[in-house]
């Protein structure tokens, strides 16, 4: 299995630049139970469109007893699934007492299709790689989950962005499986609006760039750093956040040149893939088969799925126990980053996890 103990946690959830930049900022969490993290490998997976891949690997990281009822943390596009050891994310819910508490419960969290150290195209097949989709990648950590580690039932399935919408499928592919669904910066309505918009640009900028040679590059096209710092702005930081950390030209183009002089660790056909993967996303129709109770959580400055269009609510509706949980605004906020930080909803997630509580 190649477990082995790492060290934890780093990286800040809001998806800004590359992982790189955020390996500094080291945080010891020593009231945490050792991190494991590990390789699961399929002998053979079919891709949703009946392509196959022979050792298909995907990367994980678990927390606590495997003993202990199992929690699946679903990661952000572009993010590693050790963004759950996160100070801000993990500091915040898996202490003592805190509410996914790590000496009560089994925490797994995995890289996805593509991303971290999970198989991805630049693994070697480039942009021969099969096409995945979240399908994919759900039907891949179904099998981790099942075949790799054992786990036959989940205390609960939350994630965040991606991770968030792939919430809602797992709740509607499995729905006697989990105790309860908690997807965050996310709705399980089709990919459209400007959220596809800016991933369909973000995408069209690294493909038009000469320099990607249809993904047969030698270097690194210099649009991924333009494109991955314009799309993080665009969708990502908060409005009132932005105004209170860049009130004046000079702070916004100091923090303009902060990301555009990041580290570049991204791989640009890696990059292209992880966000096209998303562009047949369509949870609305299979809604009703949901069992699971489910806690929404979003933001209010969310730029990617702004409640003002009333499509989540009206989604929840279509679920006989589900609430959203709408994060206010304010400049401590960060947009759809926001939920990247669990302070700003660990108390009603303690209780939902009373509320969900079942006896055995």
């Amino acid at each position: 299995m190649n477990n082995k103990n790492i060290r934890f946690p780093f990286l800040h959830a809001m998806p800004l630049l590359c992982a790189s930049l955020f390996a500094s900022h080291t945080v010891q969490a020593a009231s945490l139970p050792a991190a494991k993290e590990g390789d699961w490998v399929a002998p053979e997976f079919t891709f949703h469109d009946g392509k196959k891949l022979n050792d298909l690997k995907l990367h994980y990281v678990t927390l606590g007893n495997p003993q202990n009822p199992a929690i699946l943390y679903l990661h952000g596009t572009y993010r590693p699934g050790s963004d759950v050891l996160s100070k801000d994310f993990g500091g915040e819910l898996f202490g003592p007492g805190q509410p996914l508490d790590a000496s009560k419960y089994y925490i797994i969290s995995t890289d996805g299709i593509g991303m971290g150290q999970s198989t991805k195209p630049s693994d070697g097949l480039r942009a021969a790689f099969a096409q995945y989709n979240y399908e994919d990648m759900v039907q891949a950590q179904y099998r981790l989950v099942t075949e790799g580690l054992g786990v036959k039932h989940l205390r609960l399935v939350i994630g965040n962005s991606m991770g968030g919408m792939q919430t809602w499928m797992w709740g509607e592919n499995w729905p006697q499986m989990m105790d309860a669904l908690v997807p965050m910066a996310s709705q399980p309505t089709e990919m459209s609006s400007r959220n596809w918009m800016m991933r369909r640009l973000l995408v069209e900028s690294i493909k038009q760039d000469p320099a990607w040679n249809n993904g047969n590059y030698t270097a690194q096209p210099p649009s991924l750093r333009l494109a991955n710092a314009m799309f993080s702005t665009a969708t990502s930081g908060g409005t009132l956040a932005y105004q209170a950390s860049a009130p004046t030209r000079a702070l916004a183009d100091k923090r303009v040149d902060e990301r555009l002089n990041a580290p570049q660790t991204a791989d640009a056909n890696d990059f292209i893939y992880q966000w096209q993967s998303s562009a047949d996303f369509n949870a609305a129709p299979g809604l009703s088969k949901i069992q699971a109770p489910v806690l929404a959580i979003n933001a209010a400055d969310d730029e990617r799925n702004p409640p003002e269009t009333g499509t989540l609510q009206t989604s929840l509706k279509q679920i006989k126990n589900a609430r959203l949980l709408l994060i206010p605004a304010s400049a401590d906020t960060r947009g759809h980053g926001t939920t990247g930080n669990a302070r700003f909803y660990a108390s009603e997630l303690a209780a939902f996890m009373k509320e969900t509580e079942k006896k055995r």
